[in-house]
């Protein structure tokens, strides 16, 4: 047994480590075909409306500031969760099993990054509105140059994070300290993973948490004597509570994963978790589902941008389709000849009809 767990078993199926630490992904084909399904639903409307997000906060000036740069940076983070979705809906279950150990890391990586950086993108706009709302002032001074370094900073933390197993904190040369979840991932790993995320979640909750009672102390304040201004100063409050949303469904969607990625890496043998993962997973996907919603139902700008882009689509479709109708060519020589401007005989003798 020793011998065995001091070798290495990069070559191994996914199969073989799935038997070693006791694991059953088996799937009900009734259970795997609603999950792809739904799944796939969800992962074209996410692809989609974040595409759509980048392209609103790109083409209209109004969004240049930083913390709307932060806001199509998570919808980035977000359009890579739609094709960690795509590619993990359909090497999951029976498929799952006959991966090979570097394809089950590029599946896990993928959904890390995307989780990663969306995490990482909350914090970073958390901190933006703190700033602002600590200066009163709907932005930040944030330089394009300051968002720039941040929004590279999340992107190369979240690759690292990603592809931390990958790089060796994993079980592939001690089977005995294998997870059920992921099982070429080391129990003491999900502890690590599962709860530095659940830390910042935390975080993120006392910022916010600071900022809604800084917010409503000066409000109560302020509102006796200059209650126009504070009127004129309502929309650092609207993105508050648009980003406090936001938060709130990464929170309710993320935590029940998390935990039990928690019980897994502590081994607990009663706790069922592989039962648990195909729900959780889909609870994951309508966290990116629900973001691209949240901000044309909080921001009444976002959605007037996003309905000008469809006209847009739906204009540059009509123009497409009435450009190759009219480059047809005709279909028969009597189409021509009629398709000419009448002649001055015609005229005439058109004239003189009508005269008669």
């Amino acid at each position: 047994m020793a011998q065995q767990n001091s070798s290495c078993h990069y070559n191994e199926s996914m199969s073989f480590f799935y038997n070693k630490n006791g694991g059953d992904d088996k799937w009900d084909s009734a259970q795997l075909i609603l999950v792809q399904v739904v799944g796939s639903l969800f992962c074209c409307f996410i692809l989609v409306s974040n595409a759509m997000v980048i392209a609103a906060v790109v083409t209209n000036k109004r969004f240049h500031y930083p913390f709307y740069y932060l806001l199509a940076n998570l919808a980035a983070s977000d359009f890579l969760a739609g094709i960690a979705y795509v590619y993990l809906m359909f090497n999951t279950g029976p498929v799952s099993r006959k991966l090979t150990v570097r394809g089950y890391f590029i599946r896990q990586g993928l959904l890390d990054i995307s989780l990663s950086a969306s995490l990482a993108n909350l914090l970073v706009i958390a901190l933006e509105r703190y700033i602002s709302v600590m200066n009163w002032k709907v932005h930040s001074n944030l330089t394009k140059r300051r968002v720039t370094l941040l929004i590279v900073l999340v992107w190369a933390i979240s690759i690292f994070m990603g592809a931390v197993p990958s790089l060796g904190w994993n079980c592939i040369c001690d089977l005995d300290r294998c997870s059920q979840l992921a099982p070429i991932f080391s129990r003491s790993y999900l502890i690590f993973w599962s709860v530095s995320n659940l830390v910042v979640f935390l975080v993120m909750v006392a910022i916010y948490m600071r900022i809604y009672t800084y917010v409503k102390k000066k409000t109560s304040v302020l509102m006796p004597h200059t209650s126009g201004s504070i009127n004129r100063k309502r929309t650092p409050i609207k993105l508050i509570k648009t980003v406090m949303v936001v938060l709130g469904a990464f929170v309710f969607c993320w935590t029940p994963g998390l935990v039990v990625l928690l019980l897994d890496g502590l081994n607990c043998q009663r706790c069922n978790v592989m039962k648990l993962k195909r729900w959780l997973l889909l609870l994951a996907v309508l966290n990116s589902v629900m973001n691209p919603c949240i901000y044309s139902y909080k921001d009444e700008e976002m959605w007037t941008t996003f309905k000008n882009l469809m006209r847009c689509i739906g204009n540059g479709t009509r123009r497409q389709r009435s450009t190759k109708a009219n480059s047809r060519p005709l279909s028969s020589g009597q189409d021509t000849v009629n398709s000419q401007p009448p002649s001055e005989e015609m005229k005439s003798d058109n004239q003189g009809i009508l005269k008669t």
